[in-house]
């Protein structure tokens, strides 16, 4: 098996009775269950590793995850709670590019007078509008709805 080869998994006493404990105890999720599997099947601590094919059919998982989960118990340093629990993800992925001053100047924007040759404000004309202002970054159409209606503000 080609994963086997390239990132092996040699599990102690300890890391063993961890993962049997999560597989047979207690409520986990079922992503955490499986990966548990998985690096029990390939333990290489215990004796030969049966070959991928079987060990696809056996865990009920495929080869595909078979590799990662082995790839990712490599990359943490053989840290088996890393490797079966979630990532961490760093919130927010994108800051987003309104903040309070930003949302204020839209709402005063709004709240003031249509420029000539308008009877109100739309939506793109907002768009429009924001995108001239300098210390504004720009907006799309739909930021600035979501932005309005989450103060309750309507154009009227």
């Amino acid at each position: 098996m080609g994963s086997q080869k390239k990132w092996p998994v040699t599990l102690t006493e300890a890391d063993r009775d961890e993962l049997v404990r999560v597989t047979s105890t207690g409520v986990h999720p079922a992503s955490m269950i499986r990966r548990a599997r998985v690096l029990l099947a390939l333990d290489t601590s215990v004796g030969p590793v049966a070959s991928q094919e079987e060990l696809v059919v056996r865990v009920g998982v495929s080869g595909e995850t078979l590799r990662l989960v082995a790839k990712r118990f490599t990359e943490t340093g053989g840290d088996v709670g890393a490797t079966i629990g979630r990532k961490a993800r760093e919130l927010p992925p994108v800051p987003s590019p309104v903040t309070g001053e930003v949302e204020a100047r839209l709402i005063a924007l709004a709240c003031s007078q249509p420029p000539a040759g308008y009877a109100r404000w739309s939506l793109r004309l907002l768009e429009k509008h924001v995108a001239l202002v300098a210390d504004i970054p720009g907006l799309d159409h739909s930021t600035i709805g979501r932005v309005l209606k989450k103060r309750g503000c309507v154009l009227i």
